[in-house]
């Protein structure tokens, strides 16, 4: 089982036990975090799609470590022009491990099944 999250404005994709650097987060090492925003699930081949997001379904996952990423030098240059400017970043990250993946797969059929519940019954 894996699912598509969106965690600090990225898409990741997810399975449990598996450990993944994502932007820094709230909370101090050890806390547990969820993620509401699940825009895909796949359980042994059956997937189920949000739009956007699937209601019900949600990422649980613990903070592990926050740390530092490797330094990004930015050297900019316009040649003949004498202009020369080095800069340098470090991104900070968290390490988090997904400890469970809660799915609601039966979401997107309700609606599905109340539309032509809807369309049967205005037929009618």
């Amino acid at each position: 089982m894996y699912a598509i999250v969106e965690i600090a404005g990225q898409q990741f994709k997810v399975s449990k036990d598996q450990k993944v650097f994502v932007h820094r987060l709230e909370g101090k090492e050890g806390d547990a975090v969820t993620f509401a925003k699940v825009l895909m699930l796949d359980d042994n081949g059956t997937i189920t799609l949000g739009a956007p997001a699937i209601e019900g379904a949600s990422v649980e996952a613990k903070v592990l470590q926050h740390l530092k990423g490797d330094k990004v030098i930015v050297f900019k240059k316009k040649r003949r022009k004498g202009f020369k400017k080095k800069n340098g970043h470090r991104q900070s990250l968290t390490q988090i491990q997904i400890s469970g993946i809660i799915g609601a797969g039966a979401a997107p059929k309700k609606k599905a099944a109340a539309k032509k519940a809807d369309a049967t019954e205005t037929a009618e």
